[in-house]
C-alpha cells in the first residue's frame, strides 16, 4: 500500500526540476532495478507488484513496498507500467578518469533515447567513463534511464564544459572527432588512451569543440555512386566507432 502523499512525491520526480532539487531519480523495469540494486547507487525505496515478488527472490533483500498495478501506473513514467520501480539517489561523487583509459565525449546529444543507447553500448564495449557537455540531455531523464537497460549503473557520466576538458586532455591524449570528412575508422590506428567525440544528432560537433579535435575521423558510406542518407544516427555512429576502436 502507498499513500497519496507518497504517490505525489514520486510523481514530482517525472519533472527535471524536482529531480534536481531532490537529487533523486526513477528506475523502472526488472533488469534496470536489478542492476541498480547491485550497484553503488544508494537505493531509497523499491516498489513491487505481487507478480514481481513471486518472480524475483532477490527482491526480499531490499524490503520492497508492495503496491497494486493501479498504484504502479500512477507513479510510473511508462505508457505500459512495469512490475518494479525504484527511487535512487543521483551520483554526486564520481571517480577520476584514468589517464590511459578510453573515454567517450558527447557534444550536445539532445535525444534521451540516443543518450541511453550510447550508455548501453559503451557498457557493452567496456567503456566506463563518458563526458557530456552541459547542454546534453539530462542523464537522469526517465527515458534515458530506460534506454540504458540498466547500463547506467556501470558507466560513470561526467558533465563538464567539453571544450575546456578536451583542451586539457589534448596535452596527453589524441582527441578524435567524428565528421563527415576525415580518416576512415577502418584504417585508423586507434589507441587505448584516445578520446572519441560524438556530435549532436542534427548539427554534429560544435565549432568550439571542433577546435580541440586533433584528428578527424569518419565512417565511410558503403555506397558512393548514388545519394545516400546525410548522416548516421548518433547512437549507431557511436557503436560503429567503438567496435573499430576495440579492435574487433
Amino acid at each position: 500500500m502507498i499513500s497519496k502523499n507518497r504517490i505525489s512525491q514520486i510523481r514530482k520526480l517525472h519533472v527535471k526540476k524536482f529531480r534536481d532539487e531532490s537529487q533523486l531519480f526513477i528506475v523502472e523495469g526488472y533488469k534496470s532495478v536489478e542492476m541498480l540494486c547491485s550497484s553503488d547507487f544508494e537505493v531509497e525505496e523499491v516498489f513491487a507488484t505481487e507478480a514481481a515478488l513471486h518472480d524475483n527472490n532477490w527482491l526480499q533483500r531490499h524490503s520492497p513496498t508492495l503496491i497494486t498495478a493501479e498504484e504502479m501506473s500512477r507513479i510510473s513514467t511508462m505508457q505500459t507500467p512495469p512490475e518494479l520501480l525504484a527511487i535512487a539517489q543521483q551520483r554526486t561523487k564520481l571517480p577520476d578518469i584514468p589517464a590511459e583509459e578510453r573515454v567517450l565525449a558527447l557534444d550536445h546529444i539532445s535525444d534521451p533515447g540516443n543518450l541511453g543507447t550510447i550508455i548501453r553500448t559503451a557498457d557493452w564495449f567496456g567503456i566506463q567513463h563518458i563526458v557530456c557537455s552541459p547542454d546534453c540531455v539530462e542523464i537522469y531523464n526517465p527515458k534515458t534511464i530506460q534506454a540504458t537497460m540498466g547500463s547506467f549503473a556501470h558507466v560513470y557520466m561526467h558533465k563538464r564544459p567539453l571544450a575546456t576538458f578536451l583542451r586539457e586532455e589534448s596535452a596527453r591524449r589524441r582527441i578524435l572527432g567524428t565528421f563527415l570528412n576525415g580518416e576512415d575508422i577502418r584504417t585508423l590506428d586507434f589507441r587505448p588512451s584516445d578520446i572519441v567525440v560524438i556530435g549532436n544528432e542534427s548539427n554534429g560537433i560544435s565549432d568550439e569543440v571542433a577546435q580541440t579535435v586533433t584528428q578527424r575521423i569518419t565512417i565511410s558510406a558503403a555506397v558512393q555512386d548514388r545519394p545516400t542518407a546525410e548522416s548516421l544516427n548518433a547512437a549507431i555512429a557511436t557503436a560503429l566507432v567503438m567496435y573499430q576502436w576495440l579492435g574487433f
